[in-house]
């Protein structure tokens, strides 16, 4: 008989289930605690992700909010008058003064007698993209507003009281900052850029159009129109005027 050497089943068998073993609580492992910790760690950044466009966009909101309340323009209209005249047609008399955020006059007031009651007032509105908006940009951060004229339903619009001249920059915002040339060209060619969309496109203009509110006024009362930062002529409920201090 040989004497040839056995093959060691028996280790060879322990070393395979000793590898098995291994393997298998590394896969444990991964599957228990590697795994299921990177998807926490996933979820955690992807929430931190959330969480940070959220507060960006939380924040533009607010400073969208804020603008929205800004005024760009302001008048007071008083009516200080409101009677038949001798052949029996209402006049209507306002005393018509720009003012600013505190309500101080910026310039000279105007009073008008216009026939009947429904007065409107006539404007020209320039309004630009809402990123120049949100970004707050110095010239394109706000609209822009002309007063064009003043007239009532009883009367034809051409025949109104000119506020702003036609073509330029209101003296209102002349005041207030040096005028650009880009400002200019902007009143200047007012109805070029409202029929050329390209060219408003250039210029960063979203809508460029007349806007003509118009309010039933009622005798003593004083109102107010307004030009919102985007765009929206507006015209407030009427107050009742205060009594004239005693000298």
């Amino acid at each position: 008989m040989s004497s040839g050497r056995h093959f060691p089943i028996r280790s060879f068998v322990g070393s395979v289930v000793l590898v098995a073993v291994a393997a298998a609580s590394v896969y444990l492992s991964y599957e228990l605690v590697v795994k299921p910790r990177q998807a926490l760690q996933d979820q955690i950044r992807g929430q931190k992700e959330t969480i940070l466009k959220l507060e960006q966009e939380k924040q533009r909101l607010e400073a969208y909010l804020k603008i929205l309340k800004r005024i760009d323009r302001r008048a007071r209209v008083e009516v200080l008058r409101q009677a038949k005249d001798q052949q029996g047609s209402l006049q209507t008399t306002i005393r018509f003064t720009e003012v600013d955020d505190a309500g101080k006059p910026i310039n000279v007031s105007r009073e008008m007698t216009l026939p009947g009651q429904e007065v409107y007032f006539d404007t020209l509105v320039i309004k630009f993209d809402d990123h120049f908006i949100e970004q707050g940009d110095p010239v394109k951060g706000g609209a822009l507003m002309v007063f064009r004229r003043i007239f009532s339903s009883t009367m034809r619009p051409e025949d109104g009281f000119v506020i702003d001249k036609d073509g330029q920059v209101p003296e209102v915002y002349a005041e207030r900052q040096a005028t650009s040339e880009f400002e200019k060209d902007l009143w200047k060619r007012f109805w070029d850029l409202a029929n050329d969309e390209k060219l408003a496109k250039e210029r960063g203009v979203r809508a460029i159009h007349g806007d003509a509110p118009y309010m039933r006024l009622e005798p003593d009362r004083v109102y107010e129109i307004c030009l919102r930062s985007t765009g929206e002529v507006i015209i407030t409920p009427g107050t009742r005027m205060a009594p004239p201090q005693a000298e």
